[in-house]
């Protein structure tokens, strides 16, 4: 799964400072076990408070930790990068990315018309056309 330089640093220090429990997992609780959903919960909106605006906050943007890979994987498809590797990244099957993420994949069209047209070396309004 791609990760942005930023936050690979961010991941290698707390490696470094914290290692991972027995079974591999990045955080856990005090004593090693796994962490209480109230804790998580209480954490999470903690730092949601800390970084949007008040009027964002009190949305439901990134409600939950699990919103974050909704709108990862939504960017990654908005971006263009193409959908069987979308899947792979997300532990999706193609068609289950398709019928949950359809929404995004379908504002495409243009952007794919002008890929195919610089794949066959047309400029212009040439490359968009469809029949």
């Amino acid at each position: 799964m791609p990760c942005p330089p930023p936050l690979t640093t961010l991941l290698h220090d707390h490696l470094e400072k914290f290692g991972v429990a027995g079974d591999g997992r990045l955080f856990r609780s005090l004593s090693g076990g796994d962490l209480a959903e109230s804790t998580i919960a209480r954490v999470w909106d903690k730092a949601r408070r800390a970084v949007l605006t008040e009027q964002e906050y009190a949305s439901v943007l990134g409600r939950r930790p699990y919103d974050l890979r909704h709108a990862c994987v939504s960017t990654w498809l908005a971006a263009g990068v193409p959908s069987t590797q979308v899947a792979e990244w997300a532990g999706h099957s193609v068609a289950v990315l398709h019928q949950i993420y359809a929404k995004v994949i379908a504002g495409q069209e243009a952007s794919a018309l002008a890929r195919i047209g610089l794949a066959l070396g047309l400029t212009g309004d040439e490359s968009g056309d469809r029949v």
